[in-house]
Formats: C-alpha cells, sequence, structure tokens
C-alpha cells in the first residue's frame, strides 16, 4: 500500500533523523540516494525502512513522490532512502586515521571515503568531530560509511600503534609506506591538533606545501596516500 499521508510514522522518524546533528543520542540515519541504498547493501546493512518512489520500480515501501521528496535532505529530492542503525567500533590497524576536532560533516565523510581507498583499517573520532552517521557525512563518503568501522575515541592510548601526529611545518616530512600498526591524527583545519595531543604523540610529521595549510580531508587522503604509497595494488 502506498504510503499517501505525511503523518505516517516512518516518515515522521526520518524528518527526526534529518536533525541528528544536535541530537547525538540518536542511534539511526539516513541514507539517501540509489546508490547509497546499493553500498549499504553490498556491505551486508539491512535496512530498518526502506522507502521508494511509487512507481519507480526500485526496492521498498512505495512513497506518493512529493512526500518522499518533503523528507529528502537533497534539493532535488531523492527516488529512494532507507534508515539504519549507527554502528561504532573499535580504533583498530593496522592503519588508523584519527580525527580531532574536525567538526565539518562533508570532511569528515570525505576522510571516510579515502580510508576506503587506501585500505585504512578504521576512523577514529576524537572530540569536536562531526558526527559520521549525519546527513552531509553519510553523503560525503559515498557509501564508505558503509564499509569502513568508524569509532569514537577520547584519548590517545585508544588508537592503535604508533601515533603520528600530522601538524603543518613540524617535525619530519611524512613518508611511507607505514612501518608496523600506525595512527596518523588529522586536527581542524584551521587549528590543527591541540598542543597537547601533538605532545602526546609519539612522533610528528608534516607534508610539505607552499601555502599555511590544507583542507582537513584534503591532508588525511595525502597522508593515506603517503601511508600505503607502494603498497596497494594498481586497480
Amino acid at each position: 500500500m502506498t504510503i499517501t499521508s505525511s503523518h505516517n510514522d516512518k516518515l515522521k522518524e526520518i524528518r527526526k533523523l534529518a536533525r541528528r546533528r544536535t541530537r547525538d543520542d540518536l542511534s539511526r540515519f539516513v541514507a539517501e540516494g540509489e546508490d547509497l541504498v546499493a553500498a549499504a547493501a553490498a556491505a551486508g546493512w539491512r535496512p530498518v525502512h526502506l522507502l521508494a518512489v511509487a512507481g519507480s520500480g526500485l526496492d521498498g515501501d512505495e512513497v506518493e513522490a512529493d512526500l518522499l521528496a518533503s523528507v529528502s535532505a537533497l534539493a532535488s529530492g531523492s527516488r529512494q532512502l532507507a534508515v539504519y542503525e549507527s554502528r561504532w567500533s573499535h580504533a583498530s590497524g593496522p592503519l588508523c586515521v584519527a580525527l580531532w576536532g574536525v567538526g565539518d560533516p562533508g570532511n569528515v565523510g570525505t576522510i571516510v571515503r579515502s580510508a576506503l581507498a587506501f585500505g585504512a583499517s578504521s576512523v577514529g573520532l576524537g572530540p569536536g568531530c562531526a558526527d559520521p552517521f549525519g546527513p552531509k557525512a553519510v553523503r560525503a563518503s559515498m557509501g564508505a560509511i558503509f564499509h569502513v568501522p568508524v569509532a569514537r575515541v577520547s584519548a590517545l592510548d585508544e588508537l592503535p600503534g604508533e601515533r603520528v601526529g600530522l601538524a603543518g611545518g613540524a617535525g619530519e616530512v611524512l613518508s611511507g609506506p607505514a612501518a608496523g600498526e600506525l595512527t596518523i591524527l588529522v586536527g581542524a583545519e584551521r587549528e590543527g591538533l591541540p598542543a597537547e595531543v601533538v605532545a602526546a604523540c609519539d612522533r610528528v610529521a608534516r607534508i610539505p606545501i607552499a601555502t599555511e595549510s590544507l583542507n582537513a580531508a584534503m591532508a588525511a587522503t595525502i597522508a593515506l596516500y603517503e601511508l600505503t604509497r607502494g603498497v596497494l595494488p594498481d586497480a
């Protein structure tokens, strides 16, 4: 039976989940679009709810197009979306990327995507980081959120292996490949890693650049590339 009322419980839950940036206790999240739903299925995630535009031929409970568009976070609406249970893991090696104070959800999602591309084992999210299951982060991950374990961390001793702080203009030039278990730590674009975090790292490294700083997602991506260079097989 097609959903025709905006008061439907599933639609009301999706509206609530769209506000999860201010509701850190929410245990579910929304993935919008056929590609994200397909990525979740490929990774073995089962949706709590699966909705699709009536007559689209896509899997899911059918919903009138204007109603699905009304709960969509995309300007163009979506033909299919799903609700999933959030999954939190532990930071694990051999290669982990940990974020401290990276508050932009687009950066967090992009870093999760890069972690998958370069074979990182997990992404650790320290204090001040955006929710990786928020709508913008999920979209930016391009489905990687369903493949890469993400963990909440509050202290460096929760991170695996040697902890290497990425700091602009300080430390040795980062070079790879990584030897043994290692965590690369990335801070916020403007402030970088907190001084106490840098001091607690086993060593500090930098990416040589001609300007003051890099976008956090770009810095993490370059670091992951360098640490896996010559190790990953060609596609």
